[in-house]
């Protein structure tokens, strides 16, 4: 429990310093959110320091009615307990605010229901937060049907573009591929910023969360897993590798990253839903500025760091993306919808006489198996048409497929 005078303390410190950010690119998401929701919250979620804040700062400073703004992940809000909705309602009604913007409100115990009181009183609801959970298992019973979702991603290539003013190239392109995209990253080039960023989820969102106690072993498991962006992985063998004790462990820790929005693991793809689930899995890093300030010995790897971007790239417009592996031939990515191929992209910094041959022929029986006529091979800075028995491979430069 806390006071009011302290409630509202708190809330007059956050609304001040909300607007002293000095990152201010507009976000591509901005223009793609919903407005004017009624008896439905908007809910963004992402990785901490991806930028939510400054969207929802842009979100406000679009609103021409009285907002209320307060973020509950503060240490001085540790003791805040659902009865404590009460003062903060207390506050709500003295700012007349019609729209309310709640950060982080997932950290209080039954804020569910607290929600869906405020839509209930016709209240406006934006509400950000660091973990995936959002988007589902903790909206399954209090919130169905009340809820529109949306993702935000540290900056895509064409948002770094803009944010330093540079040309969309080769160069830049591999500059990316190095850097990453956290916006307070690019802006001071600190690595500890990236390092502290990996402490505070480890510690805050996922072993405290999840009462972990071995935090050494799950820290071993996510430094393992970054020097190993693009790599099939599976449970079984990462519990010899690693020597944690159960294959269960190990899922309940992938399980932990994910909703952390550290990782993403993406299934081989199958018409069978248990086969998806029983082959390994490839393994993506969130962003590449996390690879390049924890694996020294992936830092040179530009064709499994290319693979990685390209994953967030799509990820960041498809939800249904799978590998394609059959008779030794393979494909990186399968792009879906709704249970069909619409995309097949093979993905490689340089098309080269040792590894063309592959690729083309990973494309081809893709091509094949899916009945599709046209496939794509994404480079650093290749442009390129491969023709055969009726069908067509594009050879592009990545820096310009996603911008």
């Amino acid at each position: 429990m806390i006071k009011l005078s302290d409630l509202s303390s708190v809330v007059e410190d956050q609304k001040n310093r909300l607007f002293l950010d000095k990152i201010d690119l507009t976000r591509n998401l901005l223009g793609q959110l919903p407005t004017n929701l009624e008896n439905h919250a908007l809910i963004i979620s992402g990785i901490r320091r991806c930028g939510k804040s400054t969207l929802l700062r842009q979100l406000i400073k679009q609103n021409k009615e009285k907002v209320f703004f307060i973020n509950f992940d503060t240490p001085k809000l540790f003791d805040f307990e659902l009865i404590d909705f009460e003062l903060l309602d207390i506050l709500i009604s003295e700012s007349n605010a019609t729209s309310l913007y709640f950060d982080e409100i997932q950290v209080i115990n039954g804020w569910e229901l607290y929600i869906r009181q405020k839509l209930d009183q016709k209240f406006r609801i934006t509400i950000t937060g660091s973990n995936a959970s959002l988007l589902s298992q903790e909206l399954g019973t209090k919130l169905t049907g009340r809820h529109i979702n949306r993702e935000l991603f540290p900056f895509s290539f064409s948002e770094l573009c803009a944010f330093k003013a540079i040309e969309p190239d080769a160069e830049s392109y591999r500059n990316y591929l190095i850097s990453g995209g956290f916006p307070e990253y690019l802006t001071f080039s600190n690595p500890e910023i990236l390092s502290s960023l990996l402490d505070d989820i480890l510690f805050r969102d996922i072993a405290v969360r999840y009462g972990i106690r071995d935090v050494r072993s799950l820290k071993r498991l996510l430094i393992f897993l970054i020097s190993n962006a693009g790599n099939l992985v599976t449970a079984n063998k990462l519990t010899q590798v690693l020597g944690i004790k159960s294959s269960a462990t190990v899922l309940d820790y992938f399980s932990f990253f994910e909703q952390a929005y550290l990782i993403n693991l993406m299934p081989k793809f199958s018409w069978s839903y248990r086969a998806q689930i029983v082959n390994p899995r490839k393994i993506y890093i969130i962003d590449n500025g996390l690879i390049s300030v924890t694996s020294a010995s992936f830092s040179s790897d530009l064709g499994r760091k290319l693979e990685n971007s390209v994953y967030w790239a799509l990820r960041q417009i498809h939800k249904e993306l799978f590998y394609f592996n059959e008779n030794g031939f393979e494909c990186d990515f399968i792009v879906c919808r709704n249970n069909q191929a619409i995309q097949l992209i093979q993905v490689c910094s340089d098309l080269n006489t040792d590894n063309q041959a592959r690729e083309e022929n990973g494309l081809w029986a893709a091509m094949e198996f899916f009945k599709l006529d046209k496939g794509t091979i994404l480079t650093i800075n290749q442009t390129d048409i491969i023709l055969k028995n009726g069908k067509r491979i594009d050879v592009l430069p990545v820096y310009n497929y996603f911008t």
